[in-house]
């Protein structure tokens, strides 16, 4: 049996890498001994974890302060790296956010754009700029982290819900786009998952956002983290086009099992 896709020495791109999903993944690669480009606004984040990460396992990690929707910011980036850095074997396109919860005709302006500069045309941004470098060199893999929000919609959460579904058909697309080479391209769409995920979409209420997570048992960032490593070990003529990933108390969108306890 063919041996799975081995990380050690291999160059991974993650982007929103400074908390949540993408600084798990950082960990959970990391651990397999890949060399880590972090991009995130947050600077100052992604660069404590790249040197505690680099000390921890004896890998090579580079910090990158990056705002995936500026177009030009992400093509200087990624045409500014070194050679041996350029070659990305991996790219986990991690960086998103919701806004609100309005109605589509009552979303506000900033909210509207601030997801679909993020979500999508973030996306699309990064895609851009170290694709065509895998297909140069016929090998990669491009990871999206999608949202059950992108097979479902659900009251409140139209335009976030339109972005993710962008992500799925950009998705669905790409992997034709790559058709021919050796490319593989794989979406991981979480469910609830416990990161800052709510803060922001509430503004910064940690009491509204606790409540989605509230008596029940959401997933972890580092469950996402698990499979988008599955995704990236298996053998190289295997590609997973999509993972559907849920805690067990949740079977759809909003249907979700709660249950106070009895203390």
């Amino acid at each position: 049996m063919e041996n799975s896709f081995r990380l050690k020495d291999r160059i991974v791109f993650i982007t929103g890498a400074s908390s949540g999903i993408g600084k798990s993944c950082a960990l959970s690669f990391a651990a397999r001994g890949a060399h880590l480009i972090l991009a995130a606004r947050r600077i100052e984040r992604v660069e404590t974890l790249a040197t505690e990460l680099a000390r921890a396992h004896g890998i090579q990690t580079l910090p990158l302060e990056l705002d995936v929707t500026n177009r030009k910011a992400v093509f200087d980036a990624v045409q500014d790296l070194s050679p041996e850095w350029r070659k990305v074997e991996v790219l986990v396109n991690n960086a998103g956010k919701a806004l609100g919860l309005d109605k589509s005709y009552e979303t506000k302006i900033e909210h509207l754009e601030g997801m679909m500069e993020t979500n999508v045309k973030g996306l699309v941004h990064v895609i851009s700029a170290i694709v065509p470098g895998m297909v140069e060199r016929n090998q990669g893999h491009v990871i999206q982290i999608g949202s059950t929000a992108g097979r479902w919609v659900y009251p409140g959460g139209t335009v976030y819900c339109a972005t993710k579904h962008a992500v799925r058909a950009l998705n669905e697309g790409l992997k034709m786009d790559v058709h021919g080479t050796n490319v593989r391209v794989s979406s991981v769409d979480p469910g609830l998952v416990e990161t800052e995920f709510s803060i922001v979409r509430f503004d910064g209420d940690a009491e509204r956002a606790d409540k989605v997570y509230a008596d029940m048992t959401p997933l972890s960032p580092h469950d996402v983290a698990d499979a988008v490593l599955w995704c990236a070990t298996r053998p190289p003529h295997v590609n997973i086009s999509e993972i559907l990933l849920m805690c067990t108390d949740q079977s759809h969108a909003t249907l979700i099992n709660r249950q106070t306890s009895d203390s």
